[in-house]
């Protein structure tokens, strides 16, 4: 499923809520190894047999979005700030959001 992206390219729409997408400017081998960790982090916790090991997965999980530029600072130079997680209402993409809800109708 393909989910709506900011003009700007800086989130995509999931239930009315922004999130962070990726850095582009990583090169596509080190987006592909990232991702690839960031799966096997996400099936560690799944799989973890303690709190102990919940926790050192959740922390692979977020070194992972971190370096994928999904979380901790963010990749533009703008200055612009992060929105993640922001109904986009509440923010400088209300209107393009708006737009989405006529275009489907």
């Amino acid at each position: 499923m393909k989910y709506p992206v900011t003009p700007d390219g800086r989130y995509f729409l999931v239930k009315d809520r922004l999130w962070r997408c990726s850095n582009p400017a990583l090169a596509d081998e080190e987006r592909e190894a990232l991702v690839k960790e960031l799966m096997n982090a996400r099936r560690a916790v799944k799989d973890a047999a303690s709190e102990a090991d919940t926790k050192a997965a959740r922390a692979r999980v977020n070194a992972a979005k971190v370096a994928l530029g999904e979380r901790g600072p963010v990749w533009w130079t703008d200055g612009a700030p992060d929105v993640n997680r922001y109904h986009p209402k509440n923010t400088d993409y209300a209107d393009w959001w708006r737009a989405l809800s006529t275009s489907k109708t």
